[in-house]
């Protein structure tokens, strides 16, 4: 197994986090510095930071309602961070991110193949926002943001787009560009006062209360794990796993 993997697979961060760590010098097998594309073998030690680490954990899975103000970090020194927040017993990190002053789904874990699966799936799956802003919308924002909106050096993928009421409404991506919902509205001059993600994929919010978090059920694990294996056989896939 790539050293990575057993990292990964060991809850202590994603594979990506990882080969930041061994770049770092931070990771050592058997005593020694190690370095990434490392195969491991029966019997080796690795550490990270002097700290033993074993790859035989049970997965942890759960969906939080982020609230505003809480950042998408697992370093506690923010006090902001929502690790703190959660206080889970097991050692769990967030896939992927949603800004400081956005609320709603956002996904945790301690299984960091899953994670450096869903991050490197090249057709980026469906996320579902709610989005209110500072003035009536219009057919043509719709439009306009339905068909891409040029932000940062790049036009956005054609999105779905449906108004809820006079302010507010729906949008869902497949893609995730730094904020960008609330740069295309910018662009098209319009301000966000609230920005809510409802839905990731198959897993959605519900009534789970604002900073509260569930663990998923089987029937979503099974569905999510699915799903990222019809993305990796899909002819878009162009991800390596084995160099992952």
């Amino acid at each position: 197994m790539r050293l990575n993997k057993y990292i990964g697979g060991s809850g202590f961060c994603s594979r990506r986090e990882a080969d930041k760590l061994i770049d770092a010098g931070r990771v050592k097998i058997n005593g020694l510095l190690a370095e990434k594309g490392t195969l491991l073998k029966t019997g080796d030690k690795v550490y990270i930071d002097d700290e033993l680490i074993s790859s035989n954990i049970s997965k942890v899975y759960i969906a939080y309602n982020k609230p505003r103000g809480i950042t998408s970090t697992t370093d506690e020194r923010d006090s902001t961070n929502m690790i703190s927040h959660i206080n889970h017993n097991e050692r769990i990190f967030p896939i992927g991110r949603l800004d400081k002053y956005s609320e709603g789904l956002i996904l945790l874990t301690n299984d960091g193949d899953i994670v450096n699966k869903i991050l490197r799936s090249t057709n980026n799956h469906e996320k579902e926002y709610l989005v209110r802003v500072d003035k009536e919308i219009t057919k043509e924002f719709l439009q306009k943001m339905k068909k891409g909106v040029h932000i940062l050096n790049t036009v956005t993928r054609p999105c779905k787009i449906s108004k809820i009421n006079s302010h507010v409404f729906k949008i869902i991506l497949k893609q995730g560009l730094n904020r960008q919902i609330r740069r295309m509205c910018e662009t098209l001059n319009y301000k966000v006062f609230k920005l809510k993600r409802i839905r990731i994929m198959n897993i959605t919010l519900g009534d789970l209360p604002k900073g509260d978090w569930r663990n998923l059920t089987q029937e979503e694990i099974k569905r999510l794990q699915l799903s990222l294996l019809d993305s990796q056989n899909s002819p878009e896939y162009k991800g390596n796993i084995k160099n992952g």
